[in-house]
């Protein structure tokens, strides 16, 4: 059931509340990129240098923090696919939409559990993920049928490419942005349908499979 918990918008508060807002959004962000969605509301409150009182005042639930947290990311995400989709080109928009995610999840390393998280709530995460991986599909079939993306790429090497990017760029620490970028440019080189070479059978990984 979704969250009803009446919030007044970001506009309608008090200067000193949008403040309180914004630096506890800021301290959610740090704290999921380091130590994942699970940290305690408690934790983020400090970061943030505001009472706990005040934190549950304007998040009453730790599922609320999350997706308001990460609502620009989403939508952010869900631009890039419609880009992608509208891009008369389908290898040029295949191309922008994996390099474009990839950069999210090397710049937001919490974002990619808080999107494969099953909260409740107004955002609806779980739809847009749904949203994702039929679009996703289709960005696929176009470059396919153009003749660019090599015919036995399979839907679930988004989430064999996600998880090697999350790897390269956790593993690299504050290179991470770069390892990510360098990894990408790899990958999409053997994508090509030009002189590809055959492939073991793809494992069958669905978005829900990507790491917390």
């Amino acid at each position: 059931m979704a969250d009803q918990t009446y919030r007044k918008p970001p506009e309608a508060l008090r200067s000193d509340a949008r403040e309180n807002r914004e630096r506890i959004l800021a301290a959610a962000r740090e704290a999921y990129a380091l130590h994942g969605i699970d940290v305690p509301m408690a934790t983020i409150a400090r970061r943030a240098k505001v009472g706990v009182a005040t934190l549950y005042r304007r998040f009453p639930t730790r599922a609320a923090l999350v997706t308001e947290a990460f609502s620009e990311q989403l939508a952010h995400c869900a631009a890039v696919l419609d880009e992608g989709l509208e891009d008369p080109d389908p290898w040029r928009g295949f191309c922008s939409v994996v390099e474009k995610v990839c950069m999210m999840q090397a710049a937001e390393r919490g974002f990619t559990e808080a999107f494969l998280s099953q909260f409740p709530d107004h955002v609806g995460f779980a739809e847009e993920r749904s949203r994702a991986e039929e679009g996703l599909a289709l960005l696929i079939r176009r470059a396919k049928d153009c003749g660019r993306l090599r015919q036995d790429f399979d839907v679930h090497d988004i989430t064999l490419l996600m998880l090697a990017n999350c790897g390269a760029a956790t593993g690299a620490g504050e290179d991470g942005p770069a390892a990510s970028r360098r990894l990408v440019g790899y990958l999409l080189q053997s994508f090509r349908a030009e002189a590809a070479a055959p492939l073991p059978p793809p494992a069958p990984l669905g978005l829900d499979r990507l790491p917390a």
